[in-house]
């Protein structure tokens, strides 16, 4: 856990980097929607992110950051998202006891803090601000507390207020989704309040770029979002290639395999991250 921002890779790595896989999936008949940061952790913690997010633009593709919003009240942090086309913020709580059940925040990082750097944020950002609420049950889920961040994303005035729950394996086992009436209430209570409020409660899809490499399209997937057993399938078969791949990846130890509400999802192990 950590809340100062430094150096992960240099710019120009990062940049050729995703300069040559840009031009993979071009040359294989995929289109490229987004270039998104959205790393293992936080990519704000990026000292350089808005040099490569500048860089990145020379490609012609919009730049998507997602963040959990926990150090947007630093100039520099405001200053490196604004040069994104698309930008995601969590908001999963609007009171100070529940955000920190349920995000467990850096003790240096409060609440006020990160509120008053979303509303300084959403003043000056002319792209497409979006906000996304998790909700867990018995945590956030509350009337109370669903009016509160209703209250608070009025303020934001995101272009999509998103409600989501966990569809994918969580860090803690506990954790789980509010049952339908619940969401159904929460959903009504930001739609009161705010002009568009849409869901993410359901399975997101197979739509993931095939390179012909299945195994660096696995592990590049998986390192940043588990993949459904049917969605591993179908980039199988964009592929060209068989299961077996997939079973010497975990022979390897370099994926995981973990039973989620009926399903089978495959991760990339990563340091400390599976028991």
């Amino acid at each position: 856990m950590r809340a100062e921002r430094q150096v992960f890779y240099a710019p120009d790595e990062l940049v050729r980097a995703v300069r040559g896989r840009v031009k993979e999936l071009r040359e294989s008949g995929e289109e490229v929607d987004y270039l998104a940061f959205v790393p293992d952790g936080e990519p704000t913690l990026d000292v350089h992110l808005g040099e490569e997010i500048a860089a990145l633009k020379v490609l012609g593709i919009s730049i998507a950051v997602i963040s959990n919003a926990s150090l947007v009240s630093l100039e520099g942090v405001r200053d490196a998202l604004s040069r994104a086309d698309w930008v995601s913020l969590k908001v999963d709580a609007a009171t100070e006891a529940v955000w920190k059940r349920i995000n467990r925040p850096h003790r240096s990082l409060s609440l006020e803090g990160v509120q008053e750097g979303i509303l300084e944020f959403a003043r000056r950002f002319r792209g497409t601000l979006t906000t996304e609420t998790m909700l867990v049950r018995g945590i956030n889920d509350s009337p109370e507390e669903l009016a509160e961040i209703a209250r608070f994303l009025t303020e934001v005035k995101p272009a999509i207020a998103y409600i989501a729950v966990p569809t994918r394996p969580p860090a803690e086992p506990w954790v789980k989704p509010p049952p339908e009436g619940t969401l159904a209430r929460a959903y009504a209570i930001f739609a009161e309040e705010l002009p568009r409020v849409e869901l993410l409660i359901g399975y997101e899809g197979d739509a993931f770029s095939a390179t012909g490499d299945a195994a660096a399209d696995i592990l590049s997937i998986t390192a940043v979002h588990p993949l459904r057993e049917e969605a591993l399938r179908e980039l199988l078969a964009r592929d060209g290639a068989s299961w077996e791949v997939v079973e010497r990846l975990i022979a390897s130890g370099e994926l995981v395999e973990r039973e989620y509400q009926g399903h089978r999802f495959y991760l990339r192990r990563l340091p400390n991250a599976w028991g």
